[in-house]
């Protein structure tokens, strides 16, 4: 309660220090922001070529939307992964690269993780925004799913800043783990099914249900599936895949929020 209220205490701080991240993050470039809707849509048009006309992978057209479009139904499974990628990469150097601040000044070390998780939540807002655009004009009425989507948005914030709490500080102590973390997003981005449909997986596993149930224990297969629910689909998700991703992502903040509450004691020394 008492890191609670001091997080609250430094609310200013954390609103500066989000504004700072946003407004270094494309600094002295031409397109500024822009660069962050055209990553994205570089990657979609990268994915879909490979992927829909070379390997001719297919996907279901939406249920019951009927929306039939390969690279929108990428780009729903694309963004919340930039999120959760780029959220876990900025963590890392969260710390190291603020090692002045901590070495002079106390405040919650947790508000420099979080103000760099947030700056990104911004950008995927606005690339969710954008995406929104699309559906609507390719006809796909998807407003009224935009509530239970940012409901999404936010059960991803815990799990990411869960994720990001935890590296962020053992970067500090093992400057390994930056290297690591780079070939386990690599592994766990083919583990799930963003540019191929969950059904291949099922369809190759058919005989031996218990290892399909265990690729579905991995919480962006659920949360994937969950955005394609809203956006491309047009329905809620399921209540047992919610439920899920709400339990997983408050035990991975809780696991966050205790491993740094640990190791942060003596950040200033090894830094």
């Amino acid at each position: 309660m008492s890191t609670v209220a001091e997080l609250a205490e430094s609310r200013e701080l954390f609103v500066n220090l989000t504004l700072r991240e946003l407004r270094g993050k494309y600094k002295r470039s031409v397109l500024g922001w822009t660069w962050s809707l055209l990553n994205p849509l570089a990657t979609m048009v990268i994915f879909t070529v490979v992927f829909r006309f070379f390997l001719k992978v297919t996907v279901e057209p939406g249920d019951p939307s009927g929306l039939d479009v390969f690279a929108i139904w990428l780009l729903c499974g694309l963004l919340p992964w930039n999120f959760l990628s780029n959220g876990m990469s900025g963590s890392m150097g969260a710390l190291i690269s603020n090692s002045n601040l901590i070495k002079k000044v106390f405040f919650p070390r947790e508000i420099l993780v979080v103000s760099n998780i947030a700056s990104w939540i911004v950008s995927f807002l606005l690339e969710l925004g954008v995406l929104a655009v699309v559906l609507l004009v390719v006809g796909s009425m998807v407003l009224p799913w935009l509530l239970p989507t940012l409901g999404l948005v936010l059960i991803q914030t815990m799990f990411v800043v869960g994720l990001g709490l935890v590296l962020s500080v053992l970067n500090v102590y093992f400057r390994d783990v930056q290297h690591l973390i780079g070939i386990v997003l690599q592994i766990w981005f083919y583990a799930t099914p963003i540019v191929y449909p969950i059904t291949f997986v099922r369809d190759a596993l058919k005989d031996r249900p218990e290892l399909f149930a265990l690729y579905r224990l991995n919480p962006m297969v659920r949360f994937v599936e969950a955005y394609r629910d809203c956006l491309y689909d047009l329905r809620f998700p399921s209540l047992v895949n919610t439920a899920y991703l709400f339990g997983v992502s408050a035990a991975t903040l809780g696991l966050g929020v205790f491993v740094f509450s640990k190791l942060e004691p003596k950040l200033a020394e090894e830094l």
